[in-house]
């Protein structure tokens, strides 16, 4: 008798939920007018319809005027595979004024414009000044606007020109140089976010965290592997660079990784995620080129065998 592999369910990109305990804004006393309502009946429609699959947005049905949104890091960047999760809060007489947006920061600022209490700074919400062509416009603008610029002009491919004033920085050597010293810290900020999402994922999200890091575990630590050793430009990994060479990184950067580097595969070994071929080719890697950190590849190939032997032994129990 032949069995065939159920397809993973797909995941949604726009829901409607129940629960809002958890939502930075949830205690927050909103009244909405009538005329407020329908707009944001409207802009559920709009986001149902129009959510790139990279968006993921959750609504509440006993607090419309609360959403929630999950960003993919986009690849090109050093937030690239990572999940960025934003609070939002319709005001009482939107379009008016702009939505409020607060981000999820674990305590990380890995972007100037995402602050560690929280706090967006965006043209478009009117909290970073900007030209009036790239502010709120209670006629055209929508969350869906607000997401897309999340993802587009925050989490880019250089955000330490998101600062204000070093934009007229970009193109000199010398602050390109900076701006990839920032790419590598902000890819470790990013790193550490994937590993608290993954312990206190947001409500509502568990299904998604849980399935997109599966799908992208091996690709991440590839790509730690890659930038800890020069090997490519953070961001640029694209899952077919190996052993070509190694450029320049420094010390405290492949220092991070490396202790990062245990860490996510523990995590995504928890999920259920692929993560013994990118053991195994360390291992072999060393073999072939005997480079001097053995002894990392030997951790990781302890801490992969233990969290085997761990898993089998809840599956049995042994009576002496």
């Amino acid at each position: 008798m032949t069995t065939t592999k159920k397809k993973p369910k797909k995941l949604r990109q726009f829901d409607v939920v129940s629960d809002a305990s958890d939502h930075q804004y949830a205690n927050t006393y909103l009244t909405a007018y009538k005329s407020t309502n329908k707009k944001i009946m409207r802009e559920w429609k709009l986001l149902s319809k129009e959510l790139p699959e990279s968006i993921y947005v959750r609504v509440y049905e006993t607090h419309v005027e609360l959403l929630r949104a999950a960003i993919v890091g986009a690849w090109g960047t050093p937030y690239h595979d990572g999940l960025f999760f934003f609070d939002i809060a319709f005001p009482c007489d939107y379009p008016n004024r702009p939505p409020f947006v607060r981000y999820r920061s674990f305590g990380f600022r890995l972007n100037p414009n995402l602050y560690p209490n929280g706090l967006v700074c965006l043209s478009l919400l009117h909290t970073f000044p900007g030209k009036q062509s790239e502010q709120w416009d209670p006629r055209k603008s929508n969350i869906l606007q607000v997401l897309l610029s999340l993802q587009a002009l925050v989490l880019n491919e250089k955000p330490f020109f998101n600062e204000a004033g070093y934009e007229l920085m970009s193109g000199v050597r010398v602050w390109e140089n900076r701006a990839l010293a920032y790419n590598r810290d902000a890819f470790v900020l990013s790193c550490k976010t994937m590993l608290s999402v993954l312990s206190t994922p947001p409500k509502h999200f568990e299904s998604v965290v849980i399935e997109h890091f599966k799908g992208r575990a091996e690709f991440i630590l590839n790509a730690c592997d890659m930038y800890r050793n020069g090997l490519v430009k953070v961001g640029l990994f694209d899952g077919e660079v190996f052993m070509k060479g190694k450029g320049h990184v420094s010390r405290r950067f492949t220092s991070s990784i490396n202790k990062l580097f245990g860490d996510l595969v523990t995590a995504f070994s928890g999920i259920g995620a692929p993560v013994h071929n990118v053991v195994d080719r360390l291992e072999e890697e060393n073999k072939l080129s005997k480079k001097k950190n053995i002894g990392l590849v030997k951790k990781l190939r302890n801490l992969f065998v233990g969290l085997m032997v761990k898993k089998k032994s809840k599956r049995h129990v042994i009576v002496v």
